[in-house]
């Protein structure tokens, strides 16, 4: 059986309920049909100026939209050197059968990167990987104007590549390159280049590190590399890297990146070795490389020796190390004798065949090196005089 309990309110409080619904219900009525009722701020009070007079406020036509003189000084060098940065294009020729037998040949774009004029005659600098494997280069200037291009030289191991174009000089503005061992953590850099097909773009960083090492495409290391965070992402590569009076200090080459994309963390080719190899290209297609007339042990068998260091196997008679009293190993009746070990160059560790072949690279034919060398406990240090060895 259910229960039910009655409503016991008082008549008089129902009364009052209804009354007070009548009078919000005539309130409502009266309000004109879409106003809305706002309470205004009161306005603050203007602060009387020294005279006494109120200052008038401030209006969007009051503020200057002109730039600073710093921005200035960016504005006229983008102006002055992104007519020299280019666009490359990598294409692969593609080739199919018709229905009849026929041959046809297409091609098609396998990549893009970011290039600069190097000289009058038409030179333009970009990276290696920009342009590997293309059976067809073109070069697009900011004007959009697109001609073909020719490569002319390759550094695999330097990440650079030298290309031509048949152009007129008056249409070419060369980047000029600085010194890049006279750089300074801090200093301000630009880079222009093409990231994601956005043609002339421009980003502003700082030198975040000096002496790093990146790798190449072809395993070999890259050393004394820029670490700049202007941002560089994928289509930047081969571009500019630029020091606050426009020249040229890198050539943009890589990032680091969980992403692929920007994470402020960039590398470039320092211009003191595009400065050095460069010319080579543009001369002989080929850099030569700079040595001292002696081949070494692998890492592998040095390793398992327990020895630190890149280890001569043999020395070419009447080299720069023969003349300098280096030996390689030796086959006695007690076995092979191992000869001297390379433990440094100029003062800088050697811990294997890589650091021999890496602080070489930096070097040239004709350039004088100490050399620090250990056999059988006893360190000594020699002279030599380095000699072009081999050529890629």
């Amino acid at each position: 059986m259910s229960s039910f309990t009655g409503n016991t309110r008082s008549p008089l409080v129902t009364v009052l309920l209804l009354v007070l619904c009548v009078l919000l219900a005539v309130r409502l009525f009266r309000l004109p049909r879409g106003e809305v009722s706002v309470t205004a701020m009161p306005a603050a009070p203007l602060v009387p100026s020294a005279g006494g007079a109120a200052p008038a406020p401030s209006t969007p036509s009051d503020a200057s939209a002109a730039p600073a003189a710093a921005e200035r000084a960016v504005i006229a060098l983008f102006s002055r050197v992104s007519p020299s940065v280019v666009a490359v294009a990598n294409k692969a020729l593609i080739r199919s059968g018709g229905w009849f037998g026929g041959l046809q040949v297409y091609e098609v774009p396998q990549g893009a990167g970011s290039g600069f004029v190097w000289d009058k005659r038409g030179h333009i600098i970009s990276n290696y990987h920009v342009v590997h494997e293309a059976d067809a280069l073109t070069v697009t200037f900011p004007d959009g104007a697109t001609f073909d291009a020719k490569l002319v030289g390759i550094a695999p191991d330097q990440d650079l590549a030298v290309l031509k174009v048949d152009v007129p000089p008056e249409r070419l503005h060369p980047v000029r390159p600085a010194a890049s061992r006279d750089l300074q953590v801090g200093q301000t850099v630009l880079a222009i280049g093409n990231p994601f097909g956005l043609d002339t773009t421009l980003t502003v960083g700082i030198v975040s590190a000096l002496g790093r090492t990146i790798t190449a495409m072809t395993g070999r290391r890259i050393a004394e590399v820029i670490q700049t965070d202007a941002a560089i992402n994928p289509g930047n590569s081969g571009g500019p890297l630029l020091n606050s009076a426009g020249d040229l200090i890198g050539v943009t080459t890589a990032i680091l990146s969980p992403s692929g994309a920007y994470a402020g963390i960039g590398f470039a080719v320092p211009a003191d070795t595009v400065s050095r190899i460069v010319p080579q290209l543009i001369e002989k297609g080929r850099i030569t490389r700079a040595g001292l007339g002696l081949r070494l042990l692998p890492d592998h068998i040095t390793r398992r020796a327990g020895i630190a260091g890149a280890a001569v196997y043999a020395v070419l008679p009447q080299s720069p190390a023969a003349e300098a009293g280096l030996t390689g190993i030796s086959q006695t009746f007690r076995g092979i004798l191992l000869g001297d070990v390379i433990t440094a160059i100029n003062g800088k560790p050697v811990g294997d065949v890589e650091d021999y072949n890496v602080i070489l690279d930096t070097l040239s034919p004709g350039d004088t090196v100490s050399v620090t060398v250990g056999r059988n406990g006893q360190t000594r240090t020699v002279s030599a005089r380095l000699i072009a060895v081999d050529s890629i």
